[in-house]
């Protein structure tokens, strides 16, 4: 009996705490920086969660449901 498969560009990609929520980091933070306030920078440096509409597919592709 083989057992799921995680999707590894999705493992490296998202993380899960300890509550369940799953952590990813915000898009817009590795090119065209110049233009982008500092507030705007630090702001995507700052880690975001998975739309709970969106959790069960990720949580699909981590292996997890």
């Amino acid at each position: 009996m083989h057992g799921k498969k995680t999707n590894k560009a999705a493992k490296k990609r998202f993380r899960v705490t300890a509550t369940g929520k799953i952590k990813r980091t915000k898009a817009g933070k590795n090119h065209i920086l110049t233009k982008k306030t500092a507030k705007r920078k630090n702001d995507l440096a700052k880690a975001g969660y998975v739309h709970e509409a969106d959790e069960g597919r990720v949580q699909r592709l981590l292996g997890i449901k």
